[in-house]
């Protein structure tokens, strides 16, 4: 039996991806999307292609002013906000020894600030009419450390921790850390190591689908008021980490 999402949801990176698969999953609910990330000219054509349930604007997530107007440009359209999935991330691994600084700056402005910055976002809202949802994306690197990954983990582990204590800190908003092994996704393309960036391509040999994360997203949206489902960790079955 397929469930009714009768919510308005916040997707940020839904341009490609786990977002992409995501709003498309949601949009099939019946749920309305109003959907952001940096490249506009692919949301403009999920949404066109999916139909008036799904709008679209530009979103910058390391801007907390961006952000605000996203959420408050969502709530002008449909009238309020329920959900946020706080998809949006970079993973330029490299070694520490590499001091790739810049890269290192970028993962925390998008991985954790973005985070942060979409809860802030919502939050007020939600507290104010004491429901609301914070999906938030993860990893299964916020459960382990590889060499070339310290930095990635770390903002991972942030975007778990922060999750925690949203839950902990709100009985009325429910939290959400969504934790995918490897999927086959844009990802990484930002990698500037080619040793690395090459072992990235070995291990997505055994790698997941978009569509397997988003329908994890779904299945923990669907659940009653009161149910709460704090962490899905989705690997592929022959993973060995």
């Amino acid at each position: 039996m397929t469930t009714t999402i009768d919510k308005t949801i916040l997707i940020s990176g839904a341009s490609s991806g786990i977002g992409e698969a995501t709003v498309r999953e949601l949009a099939a609910s019946g749920a309305r999307l109003f959907i952001g990330a940096r490249r506009s000219d692919r949301l403009e054509a999920l949404a066109a292609e999916l139909g008036a349930t799904v709008a679209w604007q530009k979103l910058d997530v390391t801007s907390a002013e961006n952000f605000a107007a996203f959420a408050e440009a969502a709530e002008a359209r449909f009238g309020r906000v329920d959900v946020l999935i706080n998809n949006a991330g970079v993973m330029p691994l490299s070694p520490l020894a590499a001091l790739k600084q810049d890269e290192w700056t970028r993962m925390i402005d998008v991985n954790i600030r973005g985070v942060l910055n979409g809860i802030a976002a919502v939050l007020p809202r939600f507290v104010a009419q004491r429901s609301g949802h914070v999906v938030n994306v993860a990893s299964i690197a916020a459960h382990l450390v590889l060499p070339s990954a310290a930095v990635y983990c770390a903002t991972k582990y942030a975007v778990w921790a922060i999750s925690e204590g949203l839950r902990q800190e709100h009985d009325e908003i429910r939290s959400t850390v969504i934790s995918p092994g490897v999927v086959a996704t844009e990802l990484g393309n930002d990698i500037t190591d080619p040793a690395i960036a090459s072992a990235l391509q070995d291990w997505r040999q055994k790698s997941l689908t978009p569509d397997a994360i988003a329908r994890a997203i779904r299945y923990a949206l669907e659940q009653p008021e009161g149910v709460d489902i704090n962490e899905v960790i989705v690997r592929p079955t022959a993973a060995n980490m």
